[in-house]
């Protein structure tokens, strides 16, 4: 094993190894019988000796190896923070049991100790056990010095020799040495690719414990699956789907390394899987299907390649700029499919100007548009989550409101208005929204706010009065949440109504009890939102108004037509792309 070496660690060292890997008594004979040493003297030895039969929770703070990068743009080289991996709560959820003496190691790890000593320099070099004896003895809180050393080693990259010269001398003042620590040694082994060393530390773990947590695997199975062993990484996620649901890097580590060895049978299998557990992917790894597909023959995999691309349709996922293009790519390397891509934007009508194929109408049906409002009205309305925010005696209110003043043409969210420019009186903001929106004599309704009443330094009574010359107001009280009197509205004027917010409305979406009704939903969303901005210049809101065709993945067989934006977005946003990718076959 390549963790320690006999010779030059000396007994303590390889006591302490010999211990992980078998039980007291299986040591106590191969010690005893290694250096003639009487089994009494042995068993003394092992006296304090601190063992737990599963892992100690792990902070996952703690187990963080290098600071997650910015990911406002994501490349075709994009990898996931290890901030953001090793800081993934388990989705099977259990407690550790360990020794009360291993707690309380434990316990001496707060977060602000940590951060004090962030600035600790790692040694050069492994060091012998009095030179880590004096660091230890002149560190501020020597009870927590290997800890914080680690860290530091972890955060400056330092080579593996120096962190074993740690550990080396914290088994023989210890004579055992704490999950954490262990752990903390794994990052910096997958951090540099040192795949013996993994398995090393996979062997020890795997015997000293019945399970691990989630930080740890992960680990395991990144640091493996970026090797040429990386079929052992399969073969930790079985022993994770034992325990818990195996979390999305778990997941995605494997599928990429499936996918970099070209078996992609297996990588389409993990993906499938993983939807299955409701473990969402990231667009980093479905565009790594198409990167490692391209010129690959075979009609199943083309097959599950296009299901990757109604996965983005059915879940309204805009790819961004890198990954369009290697869709486009994909689509253009297939072995006599004549595929060819190009960009462009689709006419107000709907038309695309490359293929002149008519787009989706976003409109919906008249049974769908019935059976949507009759959804929003009893899962979102009338739904027991509403009533959090708002009173029932303020929602009939509103109803009896709405009914004796329908229909509107325009629903308008003011207080989300009111916030566009930083700089301007809310007030302001809205009047500027209402005088746009009013020019075609459009019937408004705005959602307010009972403080939006009281004169104050963003609420003028004169202006107030005169934006209710030009459109209905309604009040609600300041806590409700007026997201449902929004979608009551706009759904009870009928079919042209429009609304503007900028809220995505997921909560309201997450309300509704089908997968066929959250698809009219969105659908009918992207159709009927108006968009507004700030103008560059001058004191006008830019409005973009809702699309008569359906911004979403689309195909005809013949033809695809895929949305994308310029820049990856990791949160779902209530702005659609107006840039498209056109695919057809010559």
């Amino acid at each position: 094993m390549a963790l320690f070496s006999q010779s030059s660690q000396g007994f303590q060292a390889l006591l302490w190894k010999c211990h992980m890997f078998w039980p007291v008594s299986r040591c106590r004979q191969l010690f005893a019988a290694s250096f003639s040493i009487p089994n009494r003297e042995k068993i003394n030895s092992f006296g304090s000796m601190t063992s737990s039969s599963t892992a100690l929770p792990v902070d996952s703070k703690e187990t963080d190896a290098l600071p997650a990068r910015k990911r406002s743009e994501i490349d075709c080289k994009e990898e996931k923070g290890w901030d953001e991996e090793t800081k993934e709560i388990p989705e099977g959820k259990f407690h550790f049991s360990s020794s009360v003496g291993a707690a309380k190691k434990w316990s001496m790890s707060p977060v602000l100790s940590r951060h004090r000593f962030s600035n600790v320099q790692p040694p050069e070099k492994p060091l012998q056990a009095e030179e880590w004896n004096k660091l230890r003895e002149d560190f501020q809180s020597p009870e927590i010095f290997e800890e914080v050393m680690l860290n530091s080693m972890i955060r400056c990259n330092s080579p593996i020799d120096v962190a074993k010269s740690l550990l080396t001398h914290l088994a023989k003042r210890n004579g055992d040495i704490a999950y954490n620590m262990l752990v903390k040694y794994l990052t910096l082994c997958v951090q540099q690719g040192h795949v013996s060393e993994i398995r090393d530390v996979y062997d020890i773990m795997k015997a000293r414990f019945k399970m691990l947590e989630s930080g740890a695997y992960s680990l395991l199975i990144r640091g493996l699956s970026n090797s040429d062993q990386w079929r052992m990484a399969l073969t930790v996620l079985e022993e994770v789907k034992k325990i818990m649901i195996p979390s999305r890097m778990c997941y995605e580590a494997c599928i990429k390394a499936a996918s970099r060895h070209q078996e992609m049978k297996l990588a389409f299998e993990l993906y499938s899987e993983m939807l299955a557990k409701d473990v969402v992917p990231t667009l980093h790894v479905l565009q790594s299907f198409f990167d490692f597909s391209r010129g690959m023959k075979g009609a199943e995999l083309q097959k599950e390649l296009f299901g990757v691309l109604l996965y983005l349709r059915e879940n309204q996922i805009y790819p961004h700029r890198t990954f369009m293009q290697s869709i486009k790519l994909w689509f253009e390397s297939l072995p006599g499919g004549n595929w060819r891509g190009r960009l462009t934007k689709i006419k107000d009508s709907g038309q695309c100007p490359v293929c002149n194929h008519q787009l989706e109408d976003s409109n919906l049906t008249e049974e769908e548009y019935s059976h949507l409002s009759e959804r929003i009205i009893k899962d979102v309305i009338h739904g027991a989550d509403t009533f959090r925010k708002t009173s029932p005696q303020e929602l009939e209110a509103f109803q009896t409101f709405v009914e004796n003043r329908l229909p509107f043409d325009i629903v308008i969210d003011g207080l989300n208005v009111s916030h566009i420019k930083s700089r301007k009186m809310q007030c302001e903001n809205l009047f500027d929204a209402i005088n746009c929106l009013a020019k075609e004599n459009a019937r408004l309704l705005v959602l307010g706010r009972k403080h939006m009443l009281t004169n104050s330094s963003n609420w003028k009574r004169e202006i107030m009065k005169e934006m209710q010359s030009k459109a209905d107001f309604f009040f609600a009280e300041n806590i409700s949440e007026d997201d449902p009197f929004l979608l009551y509205a706009t759904l009870r004027s009928g079919k042209h109504c429009r609304f503007v917010s900028r809220d995505f409305l997921r909560d309201h979406k997450a309300c509704l009890s089908d997968s066929v009704t959250r698809h009219l939903f969105r659908k009918w969303q992207r159709g009927h939102q108006i968009v507004f901005f700030p103008a560059a210049a001058g004191r006008n809101i830019n409005f973009l108004p809702a699309l008569r065709y359906d911004c979403v993945v689309q195909t005809t067989g013949d033809t695809w037509h895929i949305p994308y934006k310029d820049v990856f977005e990791e949160k779902y946003s209530y702005q659609i792309p107006r840039k498209w990718l056109c695919i057809h076959q010559k």
